[in-house]
């Protein structure tokens, strides 16, 4: 009898895992669909998909930091039309990127030495502004070859550019995943993420450095003058940064879900939780890929 129980135990686990193995990865193939699609299409339907997805996450994270604000769907409205759609001046979008990069190393900050993020009132508008909006600002700015006002947006709009930040994002965390869950020994922070390690950290890097070396060759076969622009060492330095910010991201992102007692940032996405528990790592990254591309753009 206590045989029985035990294969019956063993058999609807398996039944289970399978099951929940195909729910993620059918959501998750309709997720990067819709976005690639949406990418390819037009910048329009690429800007409205991502105020969309910038909605849901921010109300996803609202709910993290326990605030309750109209003000910051207005505010992400403004910045998506003023500062990514129509960008009414080069010098607002410059400030916004220094002060989120600086908002966004203090939450690193927070992160390495500080047992709680602390967020009081002030505190939980400036990290909604410079790190979820800006985030979601200088990922639709990432396409943009370069802000010149002489130039129509649409013909500056590079889907394909955008389109391997996020190849190099699922790479690092595809393989991070893989290598963690199979070759995983040494923690990376446990008191914030249990499940990371260093090696699951490493085989994301590598993972990341293969497909920005398998980009690179791609474009230089069907984009030449873009693998012209953006050489290999190009694509290689922005594997690393978005192996180490992405990285970070996700780590912040945990902290904030382990100070709420959640697992989970939402249930949009079946078997993968919120919106922000998919997008936190190019969110916290994109500022520093932006600025290494208008350094790359500004010395080319």
């Amino acid at each position: 009898m206590e045989v029985a129980q035990k294969t019956y135990i063993c058999c609807y686990w398996k039944t289970y895992n399978m099951k929940e193995i195909l729910v993620r990865t059918l959501s998750g193939v309709l997720y990067i669909s819709i976005i690639i699609i949406a990418m390819f299409t037009s910048r329009e339907w690429f800007m409205g998909l991502f105020f969309v997805l910038a909605v849901i996450t921010m109300s996803e994270f609202l709910k993290l930091v326990h605030l309750t604000s109209y003000i910051a769907y207005f505010l992400l409205a403004a910045a998506f039309y003023f500062l990514s759609y129509r960008i009414f001046t080069e010098n607002a979008v410059y400030l916004l990127l220094i002060l989120s990069g600086f908002v966004n190393l203090f939450l690193l900050k927070d992160v390495l030495w500080t047992n709680k993020i602390p967020m009081f009132e002030k505190k939980k508008y400036i990290t909604v502004i410079f790190y979820i909006i800006s985030g979601f600002v200088f990922l639709t700015l990432i396409p943009m070859t370069y802000i010149d006002s002489r130039v129509s947006l649409e013909e500056n709009f590079k889907p394909h550019i955008i389109v391997a930040v996020f190849v190099l994002i699922w790479s690092n965390d595809t393989f991070a995943y893989l290598i963690g869950k199979n070759l995983g020994k040494r923690k990376l922070l446990e008191r914030i993420s249990p499940k990371k390690t260093v090696e699951g950290f490493v085989g994301g890097l590598l993972g990341a450095l293969l497909a920005g070396f398998v980009i690179f060759k791609v474009l230089e076969h069907y984009e030449p003058m873009d693998a012209e622009k953006y050489p290999a060492w190009v694509w290689i330095a922005m594997a690393i940064i978005v192996a180490l910010f992405g990285t970070i991201g996700d780590l912040i992102q945990s902290k904030f879900k382990r100070q709420a007692g959640v697992k989970d940032s939402g249930i949009i996405m079946p078997g993968h939780g919120g919106l922000y528990d998919r997008l936190d790592s190019i969110i916290y990254a994109s500022p520093f890929v932006y600025a290494f591309l208008l350094i790359v753009d500004n010395v080319s």
